[in-house]
């Protein structure tokens, strides 16, 4: 499964995980900086930053929480204890991606979702991050996926 695609296999497993290290990294120069995910992208690819990622994941990631940003921050300011705006950039953009990944990658469990973010906190994040990145995604999962989460509760 080299292709990047589906669930399971250890070269597409890798390369979405790449993809989502990445992306944390493009969300935070597009916080940071306000460049344009386009032109982050470019520079990923030119930089060849994006080797051996899921280039498809990496996208939709760079391009789509910029465009979904007020729904995504509307669905994390319900699981959160402070305004998003108020969060470490870091923090932000792996829940961004969390949050975007449950509400528009629903090919992916939310399991793996929440899993994914808590080893990207562990990677870039704050020393116990991972119990808050955890938290809030497991309750923003449950409110937007309450027939996988609770199916997997048991």
């Amino acid at each position: 499964m080299s292709s990047g695609k589906g669930r399971g296999g250890g070269r597409a497993t890798h390369a979405r995980a790449r993809a989502r290290r990445c992306a944390v990294q493009a969300l935070y120069q597009w916080q940071l900086a306000g460049q344009d995910p386009n032109d982050i992208l470019k520079e990923f690819v030119a930089e060849r930053e994006v080797v051996n990622a899921d280039m498809g994941l990496f996208e939709k990631l760079t391009r789509g929480i910029p465009r979904h940003i007020e729904e995504l921050e509307a669905a994390l300011t319900g699981v959160i204890d402070r305004p998003v705006r108020e969060l470490d950039p870091v923090e932000r953009a792996i829940l961004l991606i969390g949050a975007y990944e449950l509400r528009h990658c629903i090919e992916t469990p939310w399991r793996v979702v929440i899993n994914e973010a808590i080893e990207l906190e562990k990677m870039f994040g704050a020393e116990q991050g991972h119990r808050y990145v955890n938290t809030a995604l497991d309750r923003l999962a449950r409110a937007l996926r309450p027939v996988e989460t609770a199916a997997g509760a048991g």
